[in-house]
């Protein structure tokens, strides 16, 4: 990669490339209206926007075009499918197979010899493009306008330059799935090793001996940990999210802009569960990060009744089960779901099965270990991503000029 550049020329307020072309999105690109007739084309694959997965060009899963019933519209591999229903979720795929898609999908092609599919495919990912479809689209049920799109200037540098950026994107494409495909393959590991280790079917190495069946009664307690109420003090608010996601720092606010003075303290180890929102998973252990952090009456903290009992890191890894997130449903009341009440009474009369505290340890520093995993691959990914972002940045406004093979 070179960072000397030809002569340049004007584009708006900055420079580019003399040899390199601006023209109209709609001059070098078209919307292809390929029907699809059941009768003649038999059963394809079928892909709606759903499938066209955010930001990796890539797609998940696809259905039978004979299954659905609404009008589909044919690809080609090689073509560049878009999703022009709320743009600003940048959906887009370079097709891989021919198929049939949603009418809510723009099936784009180039139409000249001035433009490769490999490079207008890295033209519907900018950020110019995605902010000029979303521009267009409306605000009630936002889909970008072709006509507004197709009128838009782009650039359009020579085709052996265009082939070589497309080949540089396509290998940083390659190291962001790759790694993708890693996060994904250890998602399954640590669900499946979270099926066997937290029930007992799989035992670590060392351990044996039968479970104990306990009511949470006997294991958990209640801790209200009140203060003195100081209305010029800047309390810092936490709330959890829903589906295991968490703890999270809400707001801070100064005491006289809280209205029910009501808040407690949590401090790390307590094990928070959400009245209103526990059948979605609402539930958490405090960390270090919040200790000492204020929680509102919505929240129920526990603690255990004996540490040589039980091991509260553990216990974060079992709320996370399907088995525990049955027992809040049945131990809830209410008539809708979003608006069912968690009983931590009946919750109490409900029990768990627990190995030894040793055990305990153990399982959760292996569970641990592979969440930590997971972790640092998406730290990867997400500098991949990155490194991505900022090439496209340089290689598609010239700014950075690749050394081309003559």
């Amino acid at each position: 990669m070179s960072t000397e550049t030809k002569n340049t020329k004007t584009f708006y307020n900055t420079e580019i490339p003399s040899d390199w072309d601006v023209i109209e999105f709609g001059e070098f690109a078209e919307v292809s209206k390929g029907k699809y007739n059941p009768i003649e084309n038999g059963n394809m694959k079928c892909l709606e926007l759903e499938h066209l997965e955010q930001g990796t060009g890539a797609i998940n899963g696809w259905t039978n075009s004979v299954e659905q019933k609404s009008i589909k519209n044919k690809f080609k591999n090689g073509q560049v499918l878009f999703g022009k229903l709320r743009p600003y979720l940048q959906k887009y795929w370079l097709a891989e197979f021919d198929g049939v898609c949603s009418s809510e999908i723009w099936v784009l092609n180039s139409i000249s010899k001035k433009c490769t599919n490999e490079f207008l495919f890295r033209i519907v990912q900018t950020n110019k493009f995605i902010q000029v479809a979303n521009v267009s689209s409306g605000s009630k049920m936002p889909r970008a306008d072709w006509e507004y799109v197709a009128s838009f200037p782009f650039l359009l540098p020579p085709l052996p330059e265009q082939k070589a950026i497309a080949q540089v994107l396509s290998k940083a494409d390659a190291g962001i799935h790759t790694t993708e495909k890693l996060i994904a393959q250890k998602e399954l590991r640590k669900k499946w090793l979270m099926q066997q280790l937290l029930t007992g079917k799989k035992r670590l190495e060392g351990f044996e001996g039968e479970w104990k069946e306990l009511s949470y009664e006997k294991i958990l307690k209640i801790v209200k940990r009140n203060f003195d109420w100081d209305e010029n003090e800047i309390y810092k608010l936490i709330s959890v999210r829903r589906r295991s996601g968490g703890i999270f720092y809400r707001e801070a606010l100064y005491g006289h802009q809280i209205l029910v003075k009501t808040l407690r303290t949590a401090n790390e180890g307590d094990f928070l569960f959400s009245k209103m929102q526990i059948l979605h998973g609402a539930s958490a252990l405090v960390t270090r990060e919040f200790d000492g952090a204020k929680i509102s009456g919505s929240y129920i903290a526990v603690v255990p009744k004996e540490k040589k009992q039980l091991n509260m890191k553990f216990f974060q890894w079992y709320s996370q089960t399907p088995y525990f997130y049955h027992q809040t449903y049945i131990s809830s009341y209410g008539v809708h779901i979003e608006k069912m009440t968690f009983d931590f009474d009946t919750f109490l009369q409900l029990e768990m099965k627990l190995p030894s505290i040793e055990e305990q340890s153990a399982i959760a520093l292996v569970l641990q270990a592979a969440d930590k995993e997971i972790s640092l691959l998406k730290t990867k990914a997400e500098k991949l991503r990155e490194l991505k972002k900022g090439l496209m940045q340089v290689l598609l406004t010239g700014k950075v000029r690749l050394k081309i093979k003559e």
